[in-house]
């Protein structure tokens, strides 16, 4: 019952490394476009559907069948790089020097998984916004839930929004329109609620609540996050992800009730009333799930073969949360000691949606930080982030740090910044 596919593409000028390449939502991804910026470059790229062909994100029909779980969930990419490491030294009459693997969202999991799992697969590995634990899917679903009772237009989240730039856009030494750390800014919806009769430009007391709500997460009785914390400053942007006006939308809740439909054979359960302990932890204790989530922060494999890792996330992202990758770079850190130091590196992009998008300088260019990573053996501590069509550029730093504008020069000459304790 599996069936993987896979696409490999071999440039003429070949720069003697692989690169292998991560898909999205609950799908792989075979295209040409996803391959170009490696190509280019002269990688030998590797692709794969994940192991079902629909290339619809919000698809998990397939996850009835118990092998295209197990295809998806870690397979599929591992028999890619088997097979297009034969391929390669087929092709080129030699083996390859490095191999790395770039993916964000799902490719971002599909990343942590090989890092995991497979530690002998890449060299290097660059996971971007990971949607590494079911935890997204049923952050979604309670937070549709969450806003069923107290809907927004999108008029009022860019009032909220910039309500919240306006406490907080300053903090990080620069007004720019971006929150630099979103979890330490200290403004409260409170200050919008409607007072006496006045019912224009501000908030009801309910949805006052369901912001508070949002921005602090939701835990279950074990501790472990049911719903993550939302970032205070990219209000404007969830309605890509939430259904903040109202409605059960199914992309919105992350596809998670038709997964729960293919996998939960014995146990049905209701999206409006989907609950924070009981569904949360039987989804999460389920076969798909132990074969799904890349949790584990155990990296030693990986690291003491010379793997490099870098995690990175976006601050406005409405989808996965960042608290998500920051507490998976906790426990990196926390399990791996020093070796961590040395080989493991996060970084946050304040202001920037899922992958790409929102407000912040977007544009990173991971795969050259990874190369330059290995052929110098300098982990890199700051890295410049730029923005398509615009000056706006930026210094961003190696988590916990933050970077900081010195309040004089060029806000767009990364030279003006200075990275420092959050």
């Amino acid at each position: 019952g599996s069936s993987i596919g896979v696409v490999y593409r071999l440039p003429a000028e070949w720069n003697r490394k692989l690169l292998g390449l991560g898909g999205g939502g609950w799908a792989g991804n075979l295209t040409l476009e996803a391959a170009s910026d490696g190509l280019k470059r002269g990688y030998a790229t590797a692709q794969t559907d994940g192991g079902h062909e629909s290339t619809d994100p919000w698809d998990n029909e397939w996850a009835a069948n118990p092998e295209a779980r197990t295809d998806f969930a870690h397979r599929a990419v591992h028999e890619m790089t088997v097979a297009g490491k034969r391929l390669i030294a087929a092709a080129y009459e030699r083996a390859h020097d490095k191999a790395y693997f770039q993916g964000c969202s799902t490719g971002g999991r599909m990343a942590l998984m090989e890092a995991q799992r497979y530690p002998a697969d890449y060299d290097g590995i660059i996971a971007g916004a990971p949607v590494y634990t079911l935890q997204v899917q049923t952050s979604a679903v309670l937070r549709n839930n969450l806003f069923a009772g107290a809907t927004f237009s999108d008029e009022e989240l860019e009032m909220v929004s910039k309500a919240a730039l306006a406490a907080c856009d300053k903090d990080d030494g620069l007004e720019d329109g971006v929150i630099g750390n979103p979890r330490a800014c200290a403004w409260r919806p409170s200050t919008l609620q409607c007072r006496g009769g006045n019912r224009e430009s501000c908030l009801s007391e309910a949805q006052v609540s369901a912001l508070e709500n949002a921005y602090a997460g939701t835990r279950s009785a074990d501790s472990s996050w049911a719903m993550f914390p939302m970032s205070k400053g990219g209000e404007a942007g969830w309605p890509a992800y939430i259904a903040t006006s109202g409605g059960e939308d199914p992309t919105r809740g992350g596809g998670l009730m038709t997964l729960w439909k293919n996998i939960m054979d014995d146990r049905a359960v209701a999206f409006g009333s989907f609950d924070a302990d009981e569904d949360v932890q039987a989804l999460r204790s389920s076969a798909f799930a132990q074969a799904y989530e890349a949790k584990n922060p155990d990296l030693s494999a990986f690291f003491e073969r010379g793997g490099k890792l870098i995690l990175w996330h976006g601050e406005n992202d409405a989808g996965p949360s960042p608290v998500g990758s920051n507490d998976y770079a906790e426990a990196v850190l926390a399990a791996n000691g020093e070796t961590a130091d040395v080989s493991f590196r996060h970084f946050l992009l304040p202001g920037v949606g899922h992958c790409r998008g929102g407000p912040g300088a977007d544009l990173v260019d991971w795969l050259d930080a990874m190369d330059t990573w290995h052929s110098s053996g300098h982990a890199p501590n700051t890295l410049t982030a730029t923005k398509a069509d615009s000056p706006r550029t930026r210094r961003i730093c190696a988590w916990p740090q933050l970077a900081r504008h010195d309040g004089e020069g060029d806000p767009d000459n990364v030279d003006s910044w200075r990275c420092g304790a959050g």
